[in-house]
């Protein structure tokens, strides 16, 4: 089946942090101030006042606050601006119980982040039954609201490209299609920075040859496009640019466990300091993982690498390894195989101009640690491993003899010179007390 033959919703939460932040704040006291009704941000050190937005409120948003900037700059704009520090554990408990309501109504259904999620939801509705896809939109939406006490926009198209730009029309709680004749309308008037995966470098260049919408890029010859940003990401913004998407909904398999860990960096990664900056780090990950999963006793299969560019979008691949690991080696050699690829290749990130401030590595598909059979790289490592300790304690054991030797030649030349016993084996104290 064609994508274009498809009905795809994508679910988006309005103001996830901020609004997961208050309800937070609302079940501890009930007679709180909604931070969803006033000036109020998430993120940064709230004592302080340092650090970035990393999510706003609707009125903070008509102070023109932004997510991504810094404290500072938004308290200039904004002086009232009521921050609260992230609360991760109060994230995840409101992203699972959304991520329950939605298997109500398909299994089809892709998480992308903690706040959105894609459904297929062809086998209900059919695609040209574009009534009951907004009916159903409407009670997804009703059913969120009224039983977690937070809003969605939903996004209805034919594939994931298109839903997920319809859900960033107009906010809160709201529904919005986006069906390929409804492209030349609603979505080509849009700056083309707003274009789902162009980053800012990537929307920069563009500007700088007069392409300014999304519309002039969807115009565009496919070729000048492919001169500027390279032969993938030319062909993906012209793809994009005119509703052509053929990723399909991938639901996941694999059991949801897993072990992560990640670094915001101190300064943004380009491939002229990816060596010095960016792989140091990837080790120093890949070795907190494998730390972490020998600690708890369990062993993974699947590695990814993810990272964050300049502009917050987060990019990831991963690759399943041949057998069962916790050893950092193995993590390693996957995660910066896996970073070169995205960053380093031809059609790679750096390629695009696209810098990085975060990375993280982490490893699912997680078990319990098991007896298994070691394929011939594993045994050939740990048997040079055993061999390089037989050899040191050979050749430790050879020293020992050699000295010993030395020591019962003097012996024997000074007992001959100067009588036997002249000089006895035994300790320091020994000798002491027979007076030599």
């Amino acid at each position: 089946m064609d994508s274009y033959e498809r009905t795809i919703f994508h679910v988006d939460v309005n103001s996830a942090f901020l609004s997961w932040s208050a309800l937070k704040i609302l079940e501890e006291d009930p007679d709180a101030v909604d931070l969803r009704t006033i000036p109020s941000g998430v993120g940064g050190d709230v004592k302080t006042r340092h650090g970035i937005i990393t999510a706003k409120s609707i009125p903070a948003k008509k102070y023109g606050v932004q997510t991504g900037e810094p404290v500072v700059k938004a308290l200039q704009k904004c002086p009232q601006l009521v921050l609260v520090p992230p609360d991760f554990e109060t994230y995840r408990k409101y992203s699972r119980a959304l991520m329950e309501i939605l298997a109500r109504y398909t299994p089809l259904i892709q998480q992308v982040s903690i706040d959105e999620a894609y459904m297929d939801l062809t086998d209900r509705i059919a695609p040209n039954d574009r009534d009951g896809a907004l009916a159903l939109a409407g009670q997804i939406r009703a059913h969120v609201r009224e039983e977690l006490g937070f809003t969605v926009n939903v996004g209805i198209s034919v594939n994931k490209l298109l839903a997920k730009t319809a859900s960033d029309f107009v906010k809160p709680d709201r529904t919005h299609t986006l069906y390929p004749e409804e492209v030349p309308a609603k979505m080509w008037p849009l700056s083309i920075g707003t274009l789902h995966g162009c980053g800012k470098s990537t929307a920069q260049k563009l500007q700088l040859i007069g392409i300014n919408t999304i519309g002039d890029a969807a115009a565009a010859d496919l070729s000048l496009l492919q001169s500027v940003l390279g032969q993938k990401s030319g062909a993906y913004i012209w793809n994009s640019a005119n509703g052509i998407s053929h990723s399909r909904v991938e639901p996941e398999r694999e059991q949801a466990k897993s072990v992560s860990n990640e670094r915001t960096l101190s300064e943004d990664v380009t491939r002229e300091n990816y060596q010095t900056d960016g792989v140091p780090v990837i080790c120093m990950l890949s070795e907190k993982v494998a730390s972490r999963l020998q600690k708890s006793g369990l062993t993974g299969q699947t590695v990814t690498l993810q990272v964050k560019s300049s502009d917050f979008e987060r990019y990831s691949r991963q690759t399943s390894l041949p057998d069962m690991t916790d050893r950092a080696k193995d993590i390693e050699g996957a995660a910066l195989y896996l970073a070169d690829k995205l960053l380093n290749g031809p059609d790679g990130l750096f390629e695009a101009g696209i810098s990085i401030r975060l990375i993280g590595v982490g490893v699912s598909r997680i078990s319990e640690k098991q007896i298994h059979q070691m394929d011939l790289f594993e045994w050939a490592d740990r048997n040079e491993e055993d061999e390089k300790a037989r050899r040191a304690e050979e050749e430790e054991q050879k020293a020992k003899s050699a000295r010993q030797a030395r020591l019962d030649e003097m012996m024997n030349k000074v007992n001959s010179r100067y009588g036997d016993g002249t000089l006895k084996k035994g300790n320091k104290k020994d000798n002491k007390q027979d007076g030599h």
